[in-house]
């Protein structure tokens, strides 16, 4: 059968029920041989339910993405005061070691001047 309207003339002068079933059967047949690929199509039905399947999973990242971009930011700031705390600290104990240092030079100058 190359086409629908012989397939339907050889349905319609069929004498019974039996070889029209059989005609249909070999036309169907015909089709998924030319058509092998027939099965896996996809329907626009299936296009839209996937599109929105991935919409759907495309929110939720955004979402957990959202919340680990937040969750960095709050330990961003908690390291940067940490470290401002701790360059703070080191340059209290740098002073603490400067100034003693410095009247212990002034005193060893003048201990050398007044021996001279």
């Amino acid at each position: 059968m190359a086409s629908a309207v012989q397939l339907y003339e050889a349905l319609a002068t069929a004498p019974d029920d039996k070889t029209r079933a059989k005609l249909i059967a070999e036309s169907i047949e015909r089709l998924e041989e030319r058509y092998p690929h027939l099965p896996d199509l996809t329907t626009r039905a299936h296009l839209r339910e996937t599109e929105l399947s991935l919409r759907k999973e495309i929110g939720q990242v955004r979402s957990e993405l959202k919340a680990e971009i937040e969750q960095l930011r709050l330990e961003i700031e908690q390291l940067r005061s940490e470290l401002k705390t701790e360059i703070a600290n080191v340059k209290l104990d740098l002073i603490k070691w400067i100034i003693p240092l410095m009247f212990a030079q002034v005193a060893a100058t003048a201990a050398l001047v007044k021996l001279l």
